[in-house]
C-alpha cells in the first residue's frame, strides 16, 4: 500500500462508509470523517450505535470512494469505471481527551470546507460531551485504483460503437447562504 496515496484519497474524498457487524447483522452507513495523521476520525451523537460499538471494540471497516470516471466498452460485459479507493480496517478506540476532541472537530470542519474552523464557533464543553468520536488507525488499510479505457475484446473492437471514458468530477458549487444569515 501507497501511503501517501491512501492519505491523498481521504484527504480528498468527503464521505466513509463505515461497516461493522450488529447483533442483528451487518451495518453500513454513510459518515463525515477527518484524517490527522495516521488516524482516522469518526464522531457523531453519544446515541449513535455504529459509533458505540465501534468504541467497545468491535472490528469495522471504513471505506471512501472517488469516482474519476465512466468506462464505457463497446460491448456491456467489459463496461468499468475508473476510481480510486481507501479500505481502513480495525478496530477503534474511543477519544476522550478534550484536546484530541477539540483537534479532530477543527480537522473535520476544515476537511469539508478548508479554513471553516477559524470562522466557525469552536464547539462547546457541553457540545463535547454529547459527541462520542472515535479514532481509527491507518495501519491496516488498502488502496485499489482503476484507470484508462475500456478493454474491449478483439473481436469487438470493429462494432459501430463508441467506447471511451466519461470524465466524473465532484465538484463545488456556488454557496447559498442560509435565510438567517
Amino acid at each position: 500500500m501507497d501511503r501517501t496515496q491512501l492519505h491523498a484519497i481521504l484527504d480528498e474524498a468527503l464521505i466513509a462508509h463505515v461497516g461493522f457487524t450488529a447483533s442483528h447483522g451487518p451495518v453500513v452507513l454513510p459518515m463525515t470523517y477527518a484524517r490527522i495523521d495516521d488516524a482516522l476520525y469518526l464522531h457523531g451523537a453519544i446515541g449513535n450505535d455504529l459509533l458505540r460499538h465501534a468504541a467497545d471494540g468491535v472490528d469495522v471497516c471504513a471505506t471512501v470512494t472517488l469516482l474519476d470516471g465512466l468506462v464505457l466498452a463497446r460491448s456491456a460485459f467489459h463496461h468499468s469505471m475508473n476510481y480510486r479507493c481507501a479500505v481502513v480496517f480495525g478496530r477503534a478506540e474511543r477519544v476522550t481527551d478534550p484536546a484530541e476532541l477539540r483537534a479532530m472537530s477543527v480537522a473535520l470542519v476544515d476537511h469539508l470546507s478548508p479554513g471553516r474552523s477559524a470562522e466557525a464557533r469552536p464547539p462547546t464543553a457541553e457540545e463535547l460531551r454529547a459527541t462520542l468520536a472515535i479514532r481509527l488507525s491507518l495501519d491496516e488499510a488498502s488502496v485499489k485504483v482503476r484507470t484508462g479505457g475500456p478493454v474491449d475484446d478483439a473481436e469487438d473492437l470493429a462494432l459501430p460503437v463508441w467506447a471511451g471514458v466519461i470524465p466524473t468530477e465532484l465538484r463545488r458549487g456556488e454557496p447559498i447562504a442560509d435565510p438567517g444569515s
